[in-house]
């Protein structure tokens, strides 16, 4: 054979192995639940899935400001409870969403099959641009303020290091989820363990202080609270940020066994479970601290090791990074699907549904994700990003939910193998539009007219390159995404595995 029949072989060999890497990509995360389901019962997969999603950085960090905004103890309480069942009943409208329409890619299939194209593209741009980047962001603030905390004994650390620490953790962990899925996926297992450590601490810690009797901050739990629609909108925002996730399932639903069965049965289980947790978290809280020291503290759950394990309180700020790094973790590790999905339809830049030939990773996707939560990390803070994300969520779970209704009457033909009381979508539904619509109204502020700018900006990317697809925007982006291609060293799937 001549030598330029050997290089043709060689590139062939090359297209089959790439083929196959990127082919491969795609069920990496399939490979690793099957493994898994190898050791434990299938819906328990599910459950573990949604408590290892859902408990993260919020619990560590939104107690402070759900009790800002209602000022007692037992509203407070009240809250956190609510916020689980508002987050089961949303669980229950997405299982049969999920077993109707068994796409992944969590609310996108479900908005284009009830709304059409552009309700669904809006949702993928404002994940791209405002909900996933900015969760990202609040993980790593959290996680850059309890690192910071044990150098600052008596007050707050400077906003320059939390912020300089939180944008290192987002490089970091864009890096790694980058280079390899398989490192992201070990480094999640193990900061998923660390978390349910530091849980299982401060729920026992604080079970032995009320057999002893430390109860004095529970006596007159009412008394002094601020009761508004605003603040308890606001408490909401705060409290379900905590519940995030809740949703998490419907984004592996092609890849979950029997979902028929498992989805409905882990929800049930696995989101009133973390409920407990949480109200036993904050239970474990208000033993050791009153309303006024809860709200003073730097770092809730330092202030509680401190008290508590003195002088192995170090163990405490040590898991809570732990936990907070994993949550960042997961959140980038999760980063590519969303944009997968959307690609298949066409409603995504290319470049970044593209695949590392080398890594098996959405290097595009990922680097994306980081570099607009650094951009978030510059000027916000942990409240107000929240406020910011919960906002923007929550039109989109709403409108989702109003989705499950409305293919009631215009998709009779579907197949609802889970078919849930119509009574219960239609309360999330009222539900979503009061949180979106009480802040608003009663205190208005320009990070939420911001988000809608946000939003709304996604109708002129519609426009201009899923509708009209004109000339002028392909031929500004072809250039660029040739150069991101060889850059990154990039391809898209489904030409390499023609």
């Amino acid at each position: 054979m001549d030598e330029e029949g050997l290089r043709k072989r060689k590139r062939e060999d090359k297209g089959r192995e790439d083929g196959h890497s990127v082919q491969s990509y795609e069920s990496q995360t399939t490979k690793l639940q099957k493994q898994a389901k190898l050791f434990f019962p299938l819906w328990t997969v599910g459950i573990c899935m949604i408590v290892g999603t859902i408990i993260g950085s919020g619990i560590f960090v939104s107690p402070k400001s759900v009790l800002a905004n209602v000022e007692a103890v037992g509203p407070c309480l009240t809250i956190w409870a609510a916020c689980g069942v508002l987050a089961t009943l949303g669980a229950l409208c997405f299982a049969e969403l999920g077993t109707m329409i068994t796409k992944s890619g969590g609310e996108y299939p479900y908005l284009m099959e009830a709304f059409g194209p552009i309700p669904a593209f809006l949702f993928s741009w404002t994940s791209l641009v405002v909900t996933k980047p900015s969760s990202f962001a609040i993980i790593c603030l959290s996680f850059a303020e309890y690192a910071s905390a044990p150098f600052y004994p008596g007050c707050d650390p400077p906003k320059v290091v939390i912020k300089c620490l939180a944008a290192a953790a987002i490089v970091v962990i864009t890096i790694v989820n980058s280079l390899s899925v398989k490192l992201g996926s070990y480094l999640q297992n193990f900061l998923t363990a660390a978390k349910m450590i530091i849980v299982t601490i401060i729920i026992v810690s604080g079970i032995v202080l009320l057999a002893q009797g430390k109860t004095e901050n529970f006596k007159d739990s009412f008394k002094d609270s601020k009761i508004s629609v605003s603040s308890i909108s606001l408490a909401f925002y705060n409290g379900l940020w905590a519940y995030d996730g809740w949703n998490q399932l419907n984004y592996i639903t092609e890849e979950l066994k029997n979902p028929y069965r498992n989805l409905p049965l882990s929800i049930i289980i696995g989101i009133p479970l973390v409920t407990v947790c949480y109200v036993l978290i904050n239970v474990s809280y208000f033993t050791v601290m009153t309303s006024t020291e809860l709200l003073q503290s730097q770092a809730v759950a330092v202030t509680f090791g401190d008290r508590v394990l003195y002088p192995a309180g170090w163990i405490v700020p040590l898991f809570v990074v732990f936990s907070t790094i994993g949550s960042a973790n997961g959140t980038c590790f999760t980063a590519g699907r969303l944009v997968y999905v959307a690609g298949r339809e066409g409603h995504m830049l290319k470049v970044l549904s593209y695949i590392s030939v080398k890594r098996l990773t959405p290097a595009p996707a990922i680097i994306f994700y980081g570099a607009i939560a650094i951009i978030y990390i510059i000027p916000g803070d942990i409240e107000t990003l929240i406020n910011y994300f919960s906002f923007a969520v929550w039109i989109f779970y709403g409108l989702t939910i109003l989705a499950l209704i409305v293919m009631r009457f215009t998709r009779k033909e579907l197949r609802r193998p889970i078919r849930i009381p119509i009574i219960i979508p239609v309360i999330v539904t009222v539900v979503s539009i009061l949180l979106v619509l009480a802040p608003i109204i009663s205190a208005p502020e320009l990070a939420y007219l911001y988000c809608i700018l946000f939003i709304l900006s996604g109708l002129i990317v519609y426009a201009l390159f899923v509708h009209f697809k004109f000339n002028w925007p392909q031929k500004i982006s072809k250039p660029i995404t040739m150069h991101l291609q060889m850059l990154l060293e990039v391809v898209p799937a489904e030409e390499v595995t023609k």
